[in-house]
């Protein structure tokens, strides 16, 4: 049976399938755990969009949790390797995907890298210029990203 046939033969028996709505989109809802840590790791990756160094998808689970750990204090030095950690990396995959439904970053197949939208750039300038403790924050987090990309890259050219 081809897809004409099949659909002519659905159509004319009259069979229906119902959705529920609600169910639907109950998907999209977050829990109060994402929605506590979503949107700073959210404005971290829309800093590293912004970068001049674009990161690989694949890597920007670790480089938020190695961004966090060199920039905040209470992660220097401990023993929780937060760059390493399963749920941050499920979380950043969570926020990859709020920002690409919301249009902030792209994300180009051909090159696996991240792309910052025109929204993306305003909505992370506007973080940045405030005068307030999460400008200052967001600040260290880019610091800690540069950082962590020359040293990669100086470690590249020592091998």
């Amino acid at each position: 049976m081809n897809f004409d046939k099949f659909f002519e033969s659905i159509s004319e028996s009259g069979a229906e399938i119902h959705f529920d709505n609600l169910e639907a989109n109950k998907s999209h809802f977050l829990n109060n755990e994402a929605l506590f840590q979503l949107p700073l790791i959210s404005l971290i990756i829309l800093l590293m969009a912004k970068d001049r160094r674009k990161p690989r998808v694949s890597e920007i689970g670790q480089l938020v949790g190695e961004s966090i750990e060199a920039s905040m204090s209470g992660f220097k030095g401990s023993a929780q390797h937060i760059g390493w950690s399963a749920n941050l990396r499920v979380r950043t995959v969570k926020a990859i995907s709020f920002l690409e439904h919301s249009l902030l970053i792209e994300i180009p197949n051909n090159k696996g890298k991240i792309k910052i939208t025109e929204l993306g750039k305003r909505v992370i300038n506007r973080a940045m210029e405030q005068d307030d403790t999460l400008a200052y924050n967001l600040a260290e987090i880019s610091m800690a990203y540069r950082n962590l990309c020359v040293s990669k890259q100086l470690d590249m050219e020592l091998e």
